[in-house]
C-alpha cells in the first residue's frame, strides 16, 4: 500500500493537476508510466491494483467531509477560526478561490483516475490469468466501480453538473463539450451499478475474508438506492432497498452510542466504511489514519492524560439540539453531541428549555471532560472517540476510529420514504422500517408514519453525517428549513461554484 501510494497515487495527482497546460495529455502511454514497471503476468500481484483503489478513497484530506456537509442545519462551522471562507460557505456565501472546494473537486477527481487506471491494469492482469484469475479480476474491476461510483455521487450533490470519466486519459476531459447533468450523473452511477453487481459477493462486508469490509453486492445496491432517490426514482429505491432488506443479512447494532467508536467497527450495520487503524501498536508504523481533530473540541481534560484536543470547526446546532430535546430523544442525542457548560446555559437561555434533562452533562459517559472554548458552544459526538479507547501510546485525537459512510438503518429509512413516495417494495412496511429505527434509540413505535415522520427520523438518526440531512432537504424542496439562526437559503444557493483554478483548466465549467 505504501509504495502504490508513493508511486502511484503521487503520480495520478501530478498528471491531473497539470492536465490543463501538459503537452502530454494526448499520449495516454505516458500518463501511464507506473504500469510501464509492473509485470502483469505475475497475476498474484492484481490485488495490488484494487488495494491502491481503496487506499485513494480512504486518503480523504480533513477538509472534503467538511465541506460536504457543512450546509446542512443540522451542523454549523466552528467560528472565529482562521478558515473564515469555510464559516461563509456554511451561511451560502461563496467564494469560488476558497482552497477547500478546489481540494474536494480536485483530491476527489485524482481518486476516480485512480480507480480508472487501476480498472485498466488489471484489464492487463487478466490477459495472463487463468479463468480463475479472469473471474477474479472482474470482482475486482466491479469494485472499483463501486468506489469511483459514490466518489462521483458526493462530488455531484456538492456542484450538481460534473465531469464523467471514462478512462484514466485525463485529457479527454478537455474535449468535453456539454457537461454531464445532475441527472445523467446519477443515472450513470445506477447504470454502472448495475454493471457492477452480477461480479460482487453476496455477503455483508464484515463477511469478507481477503478484504475485510470490503465493497460487496449490498454496498452496490445502497449506492444504487442513493442515486435513483436523488432522481426521484422512489420504485428503483424501494426495490434496492427491499433487496438489502430481504438479504437477511444486515442487522442494527444494539448499541448506538458505541456504534460509532471502537466496538462497532465493521458490524452487522456496515455497508461502506472508510477503514483506519493503528493497528494495536503505540507508536510509529503501520498507522492509517484520518485527522479528526477538526471535530474535536479545542479543549478537554481526556480521562486518559496527553490524549489531544480538537480544532473546534463543526458543531452540531442549537437547532437540531432542540429537535432532539423536544422527541425525548437521550442515546442519540448523547451519541450526536459533546457538550460544553457555556453550550448548556446557552441551551437554557430560551426559557422553553430552561430545564434539561439529568443527564445532559459536559462529561462523557467514558469520562472525557468537554471545557468552554471560544469557537463554538458544542462539538460533534458522532466524531469522537473516548480518549479510553484510543490505543495505549497513540494520543491524536479519534485515531484508530473508523468513518462510516453508508450504514443499514439509512438504507431502512430510505425504504421508508421510498413506500410513501409512491414506490412498491417487499420486506418490510414503511412504518416497520422506522420503527426498527426508532426502537434500537429507546422510543415508542408509531402506529403509522408519514413522510414528515420519516424525514424527522433521518434528521434524528443521521444528523452531522456526510450532509445526508442538507440534500435530503435539496431534493424535497424544503429550503425553508435551511434559513436558520440569521441565514437565507435559496435555490440558487444549491450549488457550490465550481472552483476558479480547475474553471481556468476546464473552460466548459464556466
Amino acid at each position: 500500500m505504501k509504495l502504490f501510494k508513493k508511486m502511484f497515487l503521487i503520480t495520478l495527482a501530478s498528471l491531473f493537476v497539470f492536465a490543463g497546460c501538459s503537452d502530454n495529455i494526448d499520449e495516454p502511454e505516458r500518463n501511464n508510466n507506473f504500469a510501464a514497471g509492473t509485470d502483469f503476468s505475475k497475476t498474484e500481484d492484481m490485488i495490488l491494483s484494487i488495494v491502491g483503489v481503496y487506499e485513494a478513497y480512504q486518503s480523504r484530506g480533513w477538509e472534503q467531509p467538511l465541506l460536504t456537509s457543512v450546509r446542512g442545519d443540522d451542523v454549523n462551522s466552528g467560528g472565529l477560526g482562521d478558515q473564515q471562507d469555510f464559516t461563509e460557505t456554511d451561511k451560502f456565501n461563496y467564494n469560488k478561490d476558497y482552497w477547500m472546494y478546489n481540494s474536494l473537486w480536485e483530491n476527489v477527481y485524482v481518486d476516480i483516475i485512480t480507480a480508472h487506471t487501476a480498472m485498466e491494469q488489471i484489464g492487463r492482469y487478466q490477459e495472463f490469468a487463468d479463468d480463475a484469475g479472469i473471474a477474479l479480476g472482474e470482482q475486482y474491476i466491479a469494485e472499483a466501480k463501486v468506489l469511483r461510483a459514490i466518489m462521483l455521487f458526493d462530488i455531484s450533490r456538492v456542484w450538481g453538473d460534473v465531469f464523467i470519466t471514462e478512462s484514466s486519459d485525463t485529457g479527454a476531459l478537455l474535449d468535453v463539450t456539454e457537461l454531464p447533468t445532475q441527472t445523467e450523473v446519477m443515472q450513470h452511477i445506477s447504470d454502472q451499478m448495475d454493471e457492477a453487481m452480477p461480479f460482487l459477493p453476496d455477503m455483508r462486508p464484515n463477511e469478507r475474508v481477503d478484504l475485510p469490509g470490503g465493497v460487496t453486492l449490498y454496498t452496490a445496491l445502497a449506492i444504487k438506492a442513493l442515486a435513483n432517490q436523488e432522481l426521484k426514482d422512489y420504485q428503483a429505491v424501494a426495490a434496492a432497498t427491499s433487496q438489502i432488506i430481504n438479504s437477511d443479512k444486515f442487522s442494527l447494532y444494539s448499541d448506538f452510542y458505541e456504534l460509532f467508536k471502537t466496538p462497532g467497527k465493521l458490524s452487522d450495520e456496515s455497508i461502506l466504511d472508510m477503514q483506519y487503524s493503528d493497528f494495536g501498536l503505540g507508536a510509529g508504523e503501520p498507522n492509517e489514519a484520518h485527522l479528526y481533530a477538526p471535530y474535536g473540541p479545542q479543549n478537554w481534560t481526556p480521562a486518559v492524560d496527553g490524549s489531544s484536543s480538537g480544532w473546534g470547526f463543526y458543531e452540531p446546532s442549537l437547532k437540531f439540539i432542540k429537535f432532539m430535546l423536544d422527541r425525548d430523544e437521550t442515546v442519540r442525542l448523547e451519541t450526536s453531541v459533546l457538550f460544553t457548560d457555556r453550550g448548556i446555559a446557552e441551551i437554557q437561555s430560551d426559557p422553553a428549555y430552561a430545564t434539561l434533562p439529568a443527564w445532559i452533562s459536559n462529561t462523557t459517559r467514558d469520562g472525557d471532560i468537554i471545557n468552554d472554548y471560544a469557537r463554538a458552544f458544542f462539538a460533534s459526538g458522532k466524531h469522537y472517540l473516548p480518549s479510553n479507547q484510543l490505543i495505549t501510546g497513540r494520543t491524536a485525537y479519534g485515531s484508530n476510529k473508523n468513518y462510516m459512510v453508508i450504514r443499514y438503518a439509512e438504507i431502512l429509512l430510505m425504504h421508508a420514504e421510498a413506500l410513501t413516495q409512491g414506490g412498491t417494495g417487499s420486506g418490510l412496511t414503511a412504518t416497520q422500517a422506522v420503527n426498527l429505527v426508532r426502537d434500537r434509540a429507546g422510543l415508542a413505535p408509531l402506529a403509522s408514519v408519514t413522510l414528515d415522520d420519516i424525514i424527522d427520523e433521518k434528521f434524528a438518526e443521521l444528523g452531522m453525517e456526510w450532509g445526508k440531512r442538507y440534500y435530503d432537504m435539496l431534493r424535497l424542496e424544503r429550503y425553508s428549513e435551511l434559513s436558520y439562526d440569521g441565514r437565507t437559503f435559496s435555490p440558487d444557493k444549491a450549488f457550490l461554484p465550481y472552483p476558479q483554478s480547475q474553471v481556468d483548466q476546464f473552460p466548459i465549467l464556466d
